[in-house]
C-alpha cells in the first residue's frame, strides 16, 4: 500500500532516519494494529526535472518490491526520499544500501 496523504509523509519524518548516499529512508512505526507495511516515495525538483525526478522513483519502487517484503518493519510506514547522487548510482549498490538501511532503522 502505498502513502498518498501529506499528513503521512511529515508523520514518518517524525520516525527513525538512515540517510545514505542514494536515498533516504525514514521509518515510522504507526501503532495501530494493522500489520500492513505501507510505503511512499518523493523525490524533489532539486534532484532535476519530471523525467529524472519519475526515473529516480520507479528505481525507488523495484527496490521496494524486491527488499520489503523481506526486510520491511510491519505496522510501519517507510518513505524512500531520493537524492541527486542515486540518478547514476549503480542498481545493485542501491540494493545494498537500502538493505543496510533497514537493518540499521530495524534496530
Amino acid at each position: 500500500m502505498t502513502l498518498k496523504k501529506r499528513a503521512d509523509f511529515l508523520a514518518a519524518n517524525s520516525g527513525r532516519r538512515a540517510p545514505m548516499p542514494g536515498f533516504v529512508l525514514l521509518v515510522r512505526p504507526r501503532g495501530d494494529g494493522e500489520q500492513a507495511m505501507r510505503i511512499g516515495y518523493t523525490v524533489s525538483k532539486k534532484v532535476g526535472n519530471a523525467v529524472v525526478r519519475n526515473r529516480m522513483k520507479r528505481r525507488l519502487r523495484a527496490l521496494a518490491a524486491e527488499l520489503l517484503p523481506v526486510a520491511g518493519i510491519l505496522g510501519a510506514d517507510h518513505v524512500l526520499i531520493g537524492r541527486q547522487s542515486g540518478i547514476e548510482r549503480d542498481y545493485a549498490l542501491l540494493r545494498s544500501e537500502l538493505t543496510k538501511a533497514l537493518a540499521k532503522v530495524a534496530r
